[in-house]
């Protein structure tokens, strides 16, 4: 798909909904000798999320697995829901949707493995990552240039910005910072 089709399609996105590992993070999970968990998030994708915020869409996040680190980043970042621990992600896209007062058509949700697949069945655009499943890429309108966990969801959130015509304002704001 080109870019300006991308474009034209994402403008009427109100949420951007991400799922957790392999997308916000590389997608491996490592275990210190206590069976802690330990992730790595790419700061870049933080500050992307932030700035969709600033310009008025919401941020969630769907995820399969339930993670104290997952809850403690995105509280950070104050993204507005956080549904963990949820195997039916489809299902989990209409619940954030009834409570923000969305429809799915209006969601950006952005996966990479067959869990997915019931939110990208019904989300208004559907994005992935390179090393997403075959299954997955297959029927996104998106496959991003970089990586989950390096900066895959920053590259998303500046195309939704570009969309909004809010790119140029929000990086105006850092431009101008007193040095």
């Amino acid at each position: 798909m080109s870019s300006y089709v991308l474009l034209e399609q994402s403008r009427h996105i109100q949420a951007l909904v991400l799922d957790v590992d392999g997308i916000l993070s590389d997608g491996f999970v490592s275990l210190t000798n206590s069976g802690d968990e330990i992730k790595s998030f790419d700061i870049r994708d933080g500050l992307g999320m932030k700035l969709l915020q600033q310009a008025g869409l919401k941020v969630i996040i769907i995820t399969g697995r339930k993670s104290h680190i997952v809850e403690k980043r995105m509280t950070d970042l104050g993204v507005d829901l956080i549904f963990q621990g949820r195997e039916d992600k489809g299902v989990a896209l209409q619940e954030a949707c009834a409570q923000l007062n969305l429809s799915p058509d209006d969601c950006l949700y952005m996966g990479d493995d067959w869990p997915d697949l019931s939110a990208f069945s019904i989300a208004g655009m559907k994005v992935t990552v390179p090393n997403g499943h075959v299954e997955v890429r297959r029927r996104a309108d998106l496959v991003t240039q970089a990586m989950g966990g390096r900066g895959a969801v920053r590259e998303v959130c500046d195309m939704l910005l570009v969309a909004r015509g809010a790119y140029q304002d929000l990086l105006e704001k850092y431009l101008s910072l007193p040095h």
